[in-house]
């Protein structure tokens, strides 16, 4: 498979008229002011995160804490970006996907290591589950349920920045000029179970395709120690 047939069409401009609160699953992709790498660098096809981007994968992990409506799903911390999934399934419990569906998991998350052992292989949605249930198709169109996506990105911006800024102060982690966040974001809304598999893909090969990238900066601005 290539990487043009895999890899999702970015937006920096949300969709006219949708509404991002409703049930649904979404890619999004956050990526650092000035594309300034500060999270690690990518050795051998795959990433190792320093401490801030340790830091990354510990907030993102916790952004279902703070919405209890949102369940994470694929996550890549790259040097100057990141790529995840969340899944709004809104706040009536009953319409929440099983655990077959929440542990296929990140890919850099809770327990800090890069974990590449769910990637390469075809994702599929457990027998018993309802599609419709993840990608929000059980419901009306603008009918609010959950938290907007942009509230979640901009509450994990938040986050991450002020942690960021300690890490600077107290373990001397690389400043960063002006803000650490571009202040867009891009997304794609997940339509179906192909569009999720396609999507789970790219990020899974996100750090062997580095150097292809469009976000991949010159090479000696990437090379930041761990600090």
């Amino acid at each position: 498979m290539s990487a043009a047939s895999i890899r999702p069409k970015r937006r920096s401009i949300r969709l006219r008229g949708y509404d991002y609160s409703q049930a649904g699953a979404y890619f999004v992709t956050i990526c650092t002011q000035h594309r300034t790498c500060l999270f690690g660098d990518i050795v051998a096809g795959e990433m190792r995160l320093n401490e801030a981007g340790k830091m990354l994968a510990r907030w993102y992990s916790e952004l279902a804490n703070k919405f209890p409506d949102i369940q994470c799903d694929k996550f890549v911390c790259m040097p100057n970006h990141i790529h995840f999934i969340v899944v709004n399934v809104g706040a009536d419990l009953r319409v929440r996907p099983d655990s077959a569906y929440h542990q296929s998991g990140v890919n850099v998350g809770a327990d800090l290591r890069v974990r590449p052992d769910s990637c390469g292989r075809t994702h599929r949605f457990a027998p018993t589950m309802d599609k419709r249930e993840i990608l929000g198709e059980h419901i009306t169109t603008g009918e609010h349920i959950g938290s907007p996506l942009r509230a979640v990105v901009q509450w994990f911006k938040t986050m991450t920045t002020n942690e960021y800024i300690r890490g600077v102060k107290q373990q001397g982690w690389p400043a960063f000029p002006g803000k650490l966040w571009q202040r867009n974001y891009w997304e794609h809304v997940i339509r179906n179970e192909a569009d999720m598999n396609r999507i789970r893909d790219y990020i899974c090969i996100n750090p062997a395709r580095w150097e292809l990238d469009s976000l991949f900066p010159d090479s000696a601005a990437c090379r930041i120690p761990d600090r």
